[in-house]
């Protein structure tokens, strides 16, 4: 195993890791400890280079601490990411060297379920470290946080749908949904069940198939879905995806999704303030996964009452951001990031 630090100013601590005999080759970037040990979820996709991973979790890592302190919690913000296809190239050999790479870092990250990666996944993690969560079984296990993820999204998307459209009923609304993973199949369930129209796409087309007839929704390709017309748009895929090529093509009011870190630059904010779109900022809208894990590093008992607490406590930031948001005139971007950054300032002696 080869631990390489790695320089980033903006954060703690970044390493790459490394494990020749099994594979493994990613990076885990620490952002902040200031309110406790880094938590975030371990990604792992297919990278066209390896500079895109390491960009990658230096961004994710850096919205977990933004993530983590709007929801109050008692954590800092970390990410880890492997650049390997999921599908292919998975093994236990590989998730186990990871697993062994978070041991050294003797509790300063703890890691659990990201994109491409399962319960069972953290199981294996966790037979070379304590510092994972997202298990299925044990005292404080939290199991697949993506319910709870979706469930926080929805809560957000009626939040937003009450400023910009005048109710949080969703009966009729079309809502556009991006990425049908865990998260995004979930929410598309909770979307349906609320009387939502559903347009849906993601890359994998069998599983686009599947949510279609599931939820009577509309399938398109995935460069369609920025230009359909709807109420909503719902990035739950990767991040990046609002930028000043897809903000000019959409036709919606309001985007609310659980996409880590959807705009890709600050400015893209202002252009969706700029075409009168309301921004659900989604370090808040998707905070529900980690609010959940937080119950197992944090080994809080009565789980269910907390979380679903902690959930009711994040849609009241999210209305107040919004609420202040149209008071300014100014982006909900703005606004969120500057509530944080008071949260984050370290307080006076």
């Amino acid at each position: 195993m080869q631990i390489t630090a790695v320089e980033a100013p903006d954060h703690q601590e970044v390493v790459r890791i490394e494990d020749r005999a099994s594979g493994l080759v990613g990076y885990i970037a620490i952002h902040s400890t200031l309110r406790g040990p880094a938590a975030g979820g371990v990604r792992m996709r297919r990278y066209a280079q390896e500079v895109d991973a390491l960009t990658d979790a230096l961004r994710l890592s850096r919205g977990m601490t933004y993530k983590n302190a709007a929801a109050d919690l008692a954590l800092g913000g970390g990410k880890a990411v492997l650049i390997a296809d999921p599908a292919t190239q998975k093994t236990p050999e590989l998730l186990e060297a990871f697993g062994m790479a978070v041991y050294t870092l003797d509790g300063r990250y703890w890691t659990a379920e990201d994109m491409g990666m399962t319960p069972a996944d953290m199981a294996r993690i966790g037979t070379r470290t304590r510092f994972v969560a997202g298990l299925a079984d044990g005292a404080f296990a939290s199991g697949d946080p993506s319910p709870i993820t979706a469930r926080g999204i929805f809560y957000a998307i009626r939040t937003a749908a009450k400023h910009r459209l005048g109710s949080v009923d969703l009966t009729g609304r079309t809502v556009a949904v991006q990425g049908l993973g865990h998260v995004g199949h979930y929410l598309c369930g909770y979307l349906h069940q609320a009387g939502a129209k559903l347009i849906v796409t993601d890359i994998d087309s069998a599983q686009v198939a599947r949510v279609a007839e599931l939820y009577d929704a509309t399938a398109v390709a995935p460069d369609a879905i920025y230009g359909v017309d709807a109420d909503i748009f719902a990035p739950c895929a990767i991040g990046a995806i609002l930028n000043a090529e897809t903000i000019p093509q959409l036709k919606v009011s309001v985007v609310a999704g659980g996409a880590n870190n959807q705009l890709a630059t600050p400015d893209d904010g202002k252009r969706l303030h700029a075409r009168g779109i309301l921004y659900a900022p989604d370090y808040v809208a998707n905070g529900g996964g980690i609010i959940n894990v937080a119950t197992e590093i944090q080994q809080i008992s009565g789980r269910e009452a907390w979380v679903a607490e902690k959930l009711t406590a994040l849609d009241r930031t999210m209305d107040r951001i919004l609420t202040r948001a149209r008071t300014l005139a100014v982006s909900p971007a703005e606004v969120a990031d500057a509530i944080v950054d008071e949260i984050l300032q370290p307080k006076a002696a």
